[in-house]
C-alpha cells in the first residue's frame, strides 16, 4: 500500500513540476504515472552505476555532480517516454530539483502516515 501511495504522489508531483515550470510538459495523469515509474526505475538501476563511475568528479565537485546525475535520470526518462517532455538539460536540472524537493515532502508525509498505523 505504501508503494502505491508513493507512486501516485510522485505522479502528482510530476504534474506539479509541469504546472510550476514551463520547461517540463506532461500530457496526462497516466503519462505522469508512467514517468514516475520510469524515473524510479532509472534511479534504482542506473543511478548507482553512474554514481560509482563518476565518483572522482563527484568528490572534486564536493557532491554537486550528483545534481547532474539526477538531471540526467530525469532527462533520460523524458527521452524514452511519450507524453513527458523536457526542454533540454537546463530544464531537466531545474525540473529534477523541484521534483526532488517534492520527493522529500512525499517521503516525510508517507513516513508520518504509515508510522501511526
Amino acid at each position: 500500500m505504501k508503494t502505491l501511495v508513493k507512486w501516485f504522489l510522485s505522479a502528482a508531483a510530476l504534474l506539479a513540476v509541469a504546472y510550476l515550470y514551463g520547461g517540463v510538459q506532461i500530457s496526462s495523469f497516466s503519462s505522469a504515472l508512467i514517468a514516475a515509474l520510469v524515473i524510479g526505475l532509472f534511479n534504482m538501476i542506473l543511478r548507482p552505476v553512474l554514481v560509482v563511475l563518476t565518483l572522482p568528479v563527484t568528490i572534486i565537485s564536493l557532491g554537486l555532480f550528483l545534481f547532474v546525475i539526477n538531471a540526467l535520470m530525469f532527462w533520460a526518462a523524458a527521452g524514452v517516454l511519450d507524453g513527458f517532455h523536457v526542454n533540454g538539460f537546463g530544464a531537466a536540472l531545474l525540473g529534477s530539483l523541484i521534483y526532488s524537493a517534492f520527493g522529500v515532502l512525499i517521503d516525510s508525509a508517507i513516513e508520518r502516515l504509515f508510522l501511526q498505523q
